[in-house]
């Protein structure tokens, strides 16, 4: 897929999604996020970047923990997504915590201008997450850390027929390669490559637990990665690949309910003090 029009639709698939997201979601990815903010040990006073922030979960966690003389600067593709983060910021008297709409793959900040660099589960989606990689270790101090959650193995993810499923259906793939990142070692090898040094890193197994299959199915469709197709499918093909998904996930059936295996992989880098004069061995 053409990475500007990759970069186009998740932009649009976010900004569909972000009145669902934290109803359907939050309590889903809760684990991984607070695993996130372990691995990072944010202190009081420094400066962190949450790439990739959603609505602000992750960003208001870690700005509690840097406290009223940190700062945490979270950002966004998704217009709607920083909007919400915005709104729930200004209820919230949050004077340390700010979101800008940015391209991950693009950082607009100096060199080395932040201790901690964050990404909970948003790496999977940009077209080269290298670049993104390599724009965390740009702006991070020597010495500082990047966090980084992605979702784990395909094998591991109960719901990872969803995107065959809606592939299906369009012209092109929503997410292409998805799950690369969570397969053996790759995301470490990346980071290697992007001048990260590898200090840490868990695989964190999981259910996603549903009421029922609306509730399922809203998750999937409606509040997450594929909500722009899902917004152009007709009656028919919503009920079509509605059927579909709640065949892939019957499995994890519990009597109304659903509890659907997932996993997570979250890594701890640090950004290397000596430059590597060559990764291509990586």
């Amino acid at each position: 897929m053409d990475a500007r029009f990759q970069v186009r639709i998740q932009r649009y698939g976010w900004d569909l999604a972000a009145h669902d997201y934290e109803p359907l979601w939050q309590a889903q990815l809760a684990e991984a996020q607070a695993q996130l903010l372990a691995f990072a040990s944010l202190a009081p006073g420094e400066r962190v970047l949450d790439v990739a922030c959603g609505t602000g979960l992750v960003s208001f966690g870690a700005a509690n923990a840097v406290g009223p003389r940190g700062l945490v600067l979270g950002i966004d593709l998704s217009v709607q997504m920083i909007a919400n983060a915005r709104r729930r910021a200004a209820e919230l008297r949050s004077s340390n915590v700010h979101f800008d709409r940015m391209d991950a793959q693009a950082l607009d900040f100096g060199d080395a201008s932040f201790d901690v660099v964050l990404c909970s589960l948003g790496l999977m989606y940009v077209p080269d997450p290298e670049i993104v990689l390599c724009e965390m270790r740009r702006v991070l101090r020597p010495g500082g850390r990047a966090v980084v959650a992605v979702w784990g193995e395909r094998a591991r993810c109960g719901w990872s027929a969803l995107f065959s499923i809606v592939d299906a259906e369009v012209a092109s793939e929503v997410c292409p390669l998805f799950f690369r990142l969570g397969q053996q070692d790759t995301l470490a090898r990346l980071c290697f490559a992007a001048h990260l040094d590898v200090i840490e890193h868990r695989r964190i197994a999981t259910t996603l637990d549903y009421a029922d299959a609306d509730e399922a199915c809203n998750a999937a469709f409606v509040g997450g990665p594929v909500a722009l197709a899902w917004s152009r499918f007709d009656p028919g093909t919503r009920t079509r690949v509605r059927s579909h998904y709640i065949d892939a996930i019957e499995a994890w059936r519990c009597g109304q309910g659903y509890r659907v295996p997932a996993e997570f992989l979250v890594l701890t880098a640090v950004a290397a003090t000596v430059a590597r004069a060559d990764s291509s061995r990586v």
